[in-house]
């Protein structure tokens, strides 16, 4: 998350200066994570963010309270 914060990580957040962190979710297996991520892509924009409001209503940013 730091490295993504920071701008030192390549892809998606870089490219647009993407620095809050408005929602997430903890897996133990990272393959459960892997098959979220793609089954949450194919979703309609407004699912995504009633799922983002339904946890984050002020679009705060979560990074200070991750869990690392």
């Amino acid at each position: 998350m730091w490295e993504h914060k920071e701008g030192l990580t390549g892809g998606f957040t870089k490219k647009y200066g993407v620095k809050t962190l408005v929602w997430y979710q903890e897996y133990r297996d990272i393959r459960d994570a892997i098959e979220d991520e793609k089954r949450i892509k194919r979703w309609r924009r407004r699912w995504k963010l009633e799922m983002i409001e339904a946890i984050n209503p002020g679009w705060d940013d979560l990074y200070e309270t991750l869990n690392m």
